[in-house]
């Protein structure tokens, strides 16, 4: 990132930028002055200032796919404290790509950062923008489950889940276990390959994480944010193909012997406490009836009721009216 001075920052405004080495090829010199403007090749999204796209970028028998994501209009106090100490980060953009940095450096499987960058100024004003690797034929476990469970007979698939659910733990625990928390940890924000839905994978360091820019340690509050994480993660799981032992087989694995103390019962009524929230804040997109019945079988599940044990393990699809789709919060846009 080039070297800048306050006064530059302030009066006439400066780019901060990185690019991999095949990112500045295929681009050219002196591509960072019209990355905010430039156009993407498809899956435009746009709202509230951010726009997310994938550029395709090819040259010769070179071929680069890349989601770029840009923050067109950032809040006056990150453009002041960018212009007086740019060295923090203070754009999602940086953010994002610093934590997609560090996770990977930790061993967790996310996309690899090829460009990021920032710009600052002048007087206050704040951009910034992201590129990162496209994974490809990959799709997002909201669309792989149910994928799933078309391509695969009945018993490979329960044993498909049961590999997957515990990857999908194992991170979990990972994250948590350093206090590090996602805050959007939905099942769509988990990729596996396409092809995997049609065979029996190791799925260790196969199940990738996206969508890092709200990543943050919490030494001191981290009950909080592990609640808000296990309970976005159980919403978003109202999904064809997730059944409520597949949820009870999670929870077992996830908090182990601790579930049946008093934190783990404790822990288990904020979860269900906020997970019954978020479907409160996105009931307006719901029919009158939508959601019952899977909204009692969660309940009954994590709250460890009795029930009868069926003969033989249903695959079938959860009564939901968002039947495919993961459950992120309304408030915040799809990302790639």
């Amino acid at each position: 990132m080039t070297r800048d001075s306050f006064w530059r920052r302030l009066w006439r405004g400066v780019r901060r930028v990185w690019g991999r080495a095949d990112w500045n090829q295929l681009l050219g010199p002196g591509w960072a002055e019209g990355i905010m403007e430039r156009p993407v090749t498809d899956r435009l999204h746009a709202k509230q200032g951010r726009t997310t796209g994938r550029l395709i970028l090819e040259q010769d028998d070179r071929r680069l796919a890349v989601y770029l994501k840009r923050h067109h209009r950032l809040s006056w106090w990150r453009g002041l404290l960018a212009t007086v100490w740019p060295e923090a980060g203070w754009s999602p953009a940086v953010q994002e790509a610093r934590n997609l940095e560090r996770t990977r450096a930790q061993g967790f499987p996310v996309p690899a950062v090829v460009a990021a960058g920032e710009c600052i100024g002048p007087w206050g004003r704040l951009q910034s923008f992201l590129a990162v690797e496209e994974l490809a034929d990959m799709l997002p476990l909201h669309e792989a489950i149910p994928l799933a469970a078309r391509r695969l007979d009945p018993a490979t698939f329960q044993r498909w889940k049961r590999s997957l659910l515990q990857e999908i733990v194992r991170l979990t625990r990972l994250l948590h276990g350093q206090r590090w928390f996602h805050k959007d940890l939905y099942l769509c924000h988990f990729y596996v390959a396409r092809g995997d839905t049609a065979t029996f994978p190791a799925w260790r360091n196969r199940v990738h994480l996206i969508d890092l820019h709200r990543l943050a340690c919490h030494p001191w509050t981290w009950r909080f944010w592990q609640t808000k994480d296990l309970a976005q993660l159980l919403y978003s799981s109202e999904v064809d193909g997730v059944t409520a032992r597949d949820r009870l087989r999670f929870w077992r694995l996830y908090l182990g012997a601790e579930r049946r103390t008093w934190r783990g019962r404790w822990l288990r009524r904020i979860i269900l406490l906020r997970w019954r929230r978020y479907r409160q804040h996105n009931e307006r997109r719901r029919s009158p009836t939508s959601g019952r019945t899977v909204g009692l079988d969660l309940c009954l599940v994590i709250g460890h009721t009795a029930r009868p044990e069926p003969a033989q393990e249903q695959s079938g699809p959860a009564t939901s009216p968002r039947t495919g789709e993961a459950g992120p919060a309304p408030s915040r846009d799809e990302t790639s």
